[in-house]
């Protein structure tokens, strides 16, 4: 059984909407966030304090874009990934790790100086500058969703996992309106996936037991 630790909105989201579009079992423990100071036990099992951590037989991970690859090479043949033989296999594991390194990155620090930090420490120009960042870093998945549906080979991957819940980070920093409308409409059809419903509605489940506000 694999098993996923997972706060509510958070990078965990990526594996755990990967497992619902594989369809395949899982146990998932909902933490508070963050977990290295709401659930202190956490750092027994997960020294860093990060989310997520994957469990699966003896394999550890604790990177959300490389556990969305591991699932969907491991758990394959599946579309969610694409081959070594493809001509975008080179894009799928770009567009991978776009997701995290240069999509969500900036978005990290935009809340972190706006939100998260302490009052005394927080910077309003530090958050604005991250954010310029994060919509710069879009111009070429606007242009490219101009004529095409997803990322890569020419179909639904974990790839359009990952950037699209680079997507849903920036609605939970509020740097959605600023998002170019091929981008808002590629959005839009991932989040209309039957896979993306079912792990919202896990996320919503598990997130009961902790009084957490449920996300349509």
């Amino acid at each position: 059984m694999i098993t996923l630790y997972h706060c509510a909105r958070a990078r965990s989201f990526r594996p755990l909407w990967t497992l619902e579009e594989l369809g395949l079992s899982y146990e998932l423990k909902m933490l508070p966030f963050p977990p290295r100071v709401h659930a202190k036990e956490y750092l027994g099992i997960n020294p860093l304090g990060t989310i997520p951590l994957m469990l699966d037989g003896q394999t550890r991970m604790t990177e959300s874009a490389g556990i969305a690859q591991y699932l969907v090479t491991k758990y394959g043949p599946t579309p969610l990934a694409v081959g070594v033989d493809e001509p975008d296999y080179g894009a799928f594991l770009n567009w991978l790790h776009f997701g995290e390194a240069t999509l969500t990155f900036p978005q990290a620090i935009v809340l972190r100086y706006s939100r998260f930090e302490p009052e005394e420490r927080r910077s309003a120009q530090v958050a604005e500058d991250y954010s310029k960042w994060f919509i710069a870093r879009l111009r070429v998945l606007e242009a490219m969703m101009g004529g095409q549906e997803y990322v890569c080979g020419g179909r639904f991957t974990a790839a359009d996992i990952s950037v699209g819940y680079a997507l849903l980070l920036a609605e939970r920093v509020g740097l959605a309106p600023q998002i170019g409308p091929n981008v808002t409409a590629y959005w839009h059809r991932l989040r209309a996936r039957d896979g993306y419903k079912r792990a919202v509605e896990s996320e919503n489940s598990a997130g009961d037991a902790l009084g957490l506000e449920r996300r349509i």
